[in-house]
Parts: structure tokens; C-alpha cells; sequence
């Protein structure tokens, strides 16, 4: 009969390597068929940029030849602008040279990527995947998808229980002129920063969505009109009241503001919107910067 003996060894805890093989980029903007591509960081330097040369190829106007460059220096992983013309970004603020972490964002030019390292890369990727679905990458407000399904709840909820929902539809004056003026990349900063100012405004069970283009919409479960009229008002004040700053440009950015209301009415998605679009309309022609509802 066999004997079972049991050796007792000192165990040393293994350290981990850096990020090898542990850290990808994963192409969350702009719209396209490359969005979501993962990019696996599987050497010690990975070269973005426009050119057909470079390990991640982004093939945009904005992206320079070489545009910037990961690299692993010891534990940490770094990004560095290779003396691009529209500069990177972490978190959107330019950098010459930073580390970079863990759900961090990097811009390129347009390009947005997101970073991804640690033992649970593969989960952070199908979360980050999910989080394309329902949010809009540029800006982080909700899609125009997830939009349409929560306003089909929240009709049905407020017909079955009689109680008020409010629903705002605004957007930014002149936008073609910021582009047109200042370039797309200031168009794109507008997006994302209108966004931020009224992320922090909106509460737990409201929501704020990109609709299209420059066109953003705001539901207000259990808001009456007076009441809507009121948001309404600092949604204009929040954007209008402090200017908006990129590159060195300073300007000042409006939105227009249409508002619709239903009490226990049980209206189609679609024609709920255009109501508070028609309103909307109605303020872009009465002068813009302003609310009408």
C-alpha cells in the first residue's frame, strides 16, 4: 500500500509582471466598424498614428503620421506625444508624457480609446462593451437607443400610476459656427463639456441623452410642466453662464430648449418627442437661447 507524505515548503509570493499581456486599448470613438476593436498591448512599445506603419493604424484627418506612442516603463504603463499636430489626451487633458491607468481614456486627434490592464482585463472588456451600447462614447450621456427604451418605460409607468413626466429636447446654437470657426475637435470638447456641466445636474432617476449631432434630450420622471420649465431654465443658465474654453479659444456657447409634458397620457414614444421638438424649433426661430414649452 502506497503512502501519501506531505512536503512543507516556504511559499513565496510570486510578484506580478507589469501589464504584459494584461493591458489593451479598445477604439470607443468615434462610430464605425472599428469600434470596440480591442488592441492588445503585447509588446513593450505600441506606436498610434495615421500611418500605414504604425502598430494601431487610425486613419483620420486629425491623427498625425505618428501621433503618440505607449509604452511600458518598469510596472506602470506611460503615453507619449510623438510632437503631434492636434496633441493626446488622458482623461482630456493634454500631456506630453503621463503615466496612463486603468479605464483611463486616451484621445488621438478624434480618436477616443479606452485603457484596460489588470488580471481582470477580459470582464473589463465585455463591461466596456455593454457600456457602448447604452452610452454615447464622446460626450458619456446615454445613447439615442437607450433613450427611446427608458422613454417607453417611464410613458407606460407614468399612464399606469397617472403621475407627470416631463421631457426636454435642446440643442446648441449655431453649432456649424464652432466647427466652422474653431474645428471639429473644438465641436467635439463643446459635446463633451455641455455634457459634464448637466451630468452633475441630473439626478438618479432622470436622464440625459445625445439624441444626434448636437441635439440632446432630458427625462424628467415625475416632473410636472412647471416644474420642467424650471430645469429647463438652468439647463440654458448652466450652458450659457460660464464660457466655454479650448486651446487657448475662448467663446461662448447657447442651446435652445423645447419642453412637453404628459399627465397620465399614454403617447407614443415618438410622439412625445416631437412635441417637445416642436417647441424646440419654435425657440431656435424666436431668437435661440431660450426655452419654450
Amino acid at each position: 500500500m502506497s503512502e501519501w507524505k506531505t512536503r512543507i515548503t516556504k511559499v513565496q509570493p510570486v510578484k506580478p509582471k507589469a501589464d504584459s499581456g494584461n493591458a489593451c486599448l479598445v477604439l470607443i470613438y468615434p462610430p464605425g466598424p472599428d469600434m470596440g476593436k480591442r488592441f492588445l498591448l503585447d509588446k513593450d512599445e505600441i506606436v498610434l498614428g495615421r500611418g500605414s506603419d504604425c502598430d494601431i493604424h487610425v486613419d483620420r484627418d486629425s491623427v498625425s503620421r505618428k501621433h503618440a506612442r505607449v509604452y511600458r516603463n518598469g510596472n506602470q504603463w506611460m503615453v507619449q506625444d510623438l510632437n503631434s499636430t492636434n496633441g493626446s489626451y488622458v482623461n482630456d487633458m493634454p500631456v506630453q508624457r503621463s503615466p496612463i491607468r486603468d479605464s483611463d481614456f486616451l484621445k488621438i486627434g478624434a480618436a477616443i480609446f479606452k485603457f484596460l490592464s489588470g488580471t481582470g482585463i477580459e470582464a473589463s472588456y465585455y463591461e466596456e462593451i455593454y457600456r457602448m451600447t447604452i452610452i454615447d462614447a464622446l460626450t458619456g450621456a446615454h445613447n439615442k437607443r437607450y433613450f427611446i427604451e427608458f422613454l417607453e418605460r417611464e410613458i407606460a409607468r407614468c399612464s399606469r400610476y397617472s403621475r407627470p413626466l416631463s421631457l426636454l429636447m435642446f440643442d446648441i446654437d449655431h453649432f456649424k459656427q464652432i466647427n466652422d470657426s474653431h474645428g471639429h475637435l473644438t465641436g467635439d470638447y463643446v459635446l463633451r463639456e455641455l455634457s459634464r456641466r448637466l451630468l452633475g445636474r441630473i439626478r438618479k432617476e432622470e436622464l440625459l441623452a445625445r439624441y444626434g449631432g448636437e441635439e440632446f434630450a432630458c427625462v424628467l420622471p415625475e416632473t410636472d410642466h412647471e416644474g420642467a420649465m424650471h430645469f429647463a431654465e438652468q439647463i440654458r443658465q448652466i450652458v450659457a453662464g460660464e464660457p466655454f474654453q479650448y486651446e487657448g479659444d475662448t467663446f461662448n456657447v447657447t442651446v435652445s430648449v423645447g419642453v412637453s409634458t404628459l399627465t397620465g397620457e399614454n403617447l407614443d414614444a415618438l410622439a412625445f418627442i416631437k412635441r417637445a421638438d416642436t417647441n424646440l424649433y419654435r425657440a431656435k426661430h424666436e431668437g435661440r437661447n431660450r426655452v419654450i414649452g
